[in-house]
């Protein structure tokens, strides 16, 4: 597969830095969540406006946050400035990402929606960790009966042109685990109540190993 380390979507940025300047505690807490206990050399996937910079604890020593989009990554640079650890904000894919000595953990945040081709982004990121390194995931992911009817409906019309390429119905963690990952601990749930029509309402949160 090739990729470019960067890409342009004006309308997204716009959307999505308006959204992330308007995050609920509930979606701050959940972002919180998937960073606790993190330690060592970390890379961040998609770090968007940088909204996960600010919860990152102080064992971590270093987060190298790859984000392409570039008005993305003014902000995420920006938000790195004001981080508790140091974070180096890079303009990359993930795979275009030329990361050096393997990482600690790799951190994805409402981020393998929007790729391409997860299965690869998500092999990628496998030989990316070290063995015994840690996967953190905080996605939003397929539901069954009529909320993923209306997910694939969406992801066939509108929903992907909007939101920078986002695809509410995948299978994120079989995905996961298809790359090699022995998934340690998983939780569901629902951003919004089970009547509203929100394609991105249920999410999985948790934590997958690369085999050491």
């Amino acid at each position: 597969m090739t990729s470019s380390a960067s890409l342009d979507n004006p309308l997204f940025a716009r959307i999505w830095t308006f959204m992330s300047s308007h995050e609920t505690d509930w979606l701050r807490d959940r972002r919180r969540e998937n960073l606790e206990g993190l330690s060592g050399r970390v890379l961040e996937v998609g770090a968007g406006t940088g909204s996960n910079f600010a919860f990152y604890p102080d064992t971590v020593t270093e987060v190298v946050a790859a984000e392409p989009e570039s008005r993305l990554r003014d902000a995420a640079a920006a938000a790195a400035a004001e981080a508790p650890v140091p974070v180096t904000v890079v303009a990359s894919t993930v795979e275009a990402l030329d990361a050096g000595e393997p990482f600690d953990a790799i951190v994805c945040s409402l981020v393998l929606c929007s790729v391409d081709h997860p299965e690869e982004v998500l092999r990628q990121l496998f030989s990316l960790l070290k063995p015994g390194g840690e996967l953190r995931y905080f996605e939003h992911v397929a539901s069954a009966g009529v909320r993923g009817g209306l997910q694939r409906l969406a992801d066939a019309t509108f929903w992907p042109r909007l939101f920078g390429n986002c695809h509410t119905h995948r299978e994120t963690e079989q995905m996961i685990t298809a790359a090699g990952f022995a998934v340690r601990t998983s939780r569901r749930g629902h951003q919004f109540p089970a009547w509203a029509p929100v394609p991105v309402s249920e999410f999985a949160l948790g934590s997958a190993s690369r085999p050491a």
